[in-house]
């Protein structure tokens, strides 16, 4: 399967796109890195808090994912780009002119234009999140703010012009361990994630998808994040992942997810 890959330029997207990539049925023509960190411009000045957490995530994501980036090769043909400059013409004229079968994007800007109905069908967007039940900024952050870890996972999604609205091709629940760190279940779960999406590529053309259904959806944005939000965040989450590991058929189970046979759960 030849794909073309859209990400950001952060540590969990540059081991999305790399290990990916390394999979022997994957070709990637090209993967488009754009600078983006609109969260940490947000939050810079005002909320030293959630600038505190930010830090712990990116030390995290070091120790996660920084061997593994630093010693493997990259097959990914990465290409940096500008926030936006996706959505540019001169992109638009690379990717069609690349001819991908299918293109996968994680962490990129919002998609416009051309590239939705040219790639109609062929086009899947990774929401961290578990949508319609959350959906915007910071899917996998505020179930925690709300201790509902069910609602931590990842949906797999046909992209479409709004956000995080196409249909559902699958979806998966994070896993979790008596000695968590909120940061550190997130970046597992950008482990599961890749593995999975492997195997979403390689069985894509055997998939279906299904309509989002009708829900009154929890929707977030970056100016949501605040210093008082991460001191609930870490107030709650011993007493979620306590809750997650006492009843785990039970997280597993009670939410309606959308899930294909041929991929992990």
């Amino acid at each position: 399967m030849k794909i073309i890959i859209l990400t950001g330029n952060q540590l969990r997207h540059t081991y999305f796109r790399k290990r990916l990539a390394l999979n022997p049925n994957i070709e990637v023509l090209a993967t488009y890195c754009e600078s983006n960190n609109k969260l940490a411009q947000v939050v810079k000045t005002s909320n030293p808090l959630a600038e505190e957490h930010l830090r712990v995530r990116s030390q995290s994501e070091e120790d996660f994912f920084g061997e593994f980036i630093a010693f493997s090769d990259d097959n990914s043909n990465p290409r940096q780009i500008e926030s936006g400059q996706i959505n540019t013409q001169s992109i638009i004229n690379e990717i069609i002119k690349l001819s991908p079968d299918l293109i996968v994007s994680y962490g990129c800007s919002i998609i416009k234009g051309e590239l939705l109905s040219v790639f109609q069908g062929r086009f899947v967007n990774l929401h961290l999140g578990l949508s319609p039940y959350y959906m915007g900024s910071g899917t996998n952050y505020w179930p925690f703010v709300n201790n509902e870890p069910e609602y931590c996972g990842v949906t797999f999604m046909q992209i479409d012009a709004g956000v995080d609205t196409g249909e559902i091709i699958h979806q998966i629940q994070a896993d979790y361990g008596c000695t968590d760190h909120p940061v550190v279940i997130g970046n597992r779960l950008i482990i599961k994630m890749t593995r999975v999406c492997a195997e979403l590529v390689r069985h894509f053309d055997k998939l279906t998808s299904t309509p989002q259904s009708s829900f009154d959806s929890r929707i977030y944005k970056n100016k949501d994040f605040s210093d008082d939000s991460v001191k609930v965040y870490y107030q709650a989450f011993s007493n979620s992942v306590k809750s997650v590991l006492d009843n785990k058929e039970k997280v597993k189970t009670e939410l309606t997810l959308v899930q294909q046979e041929l991929l992990e759960k």
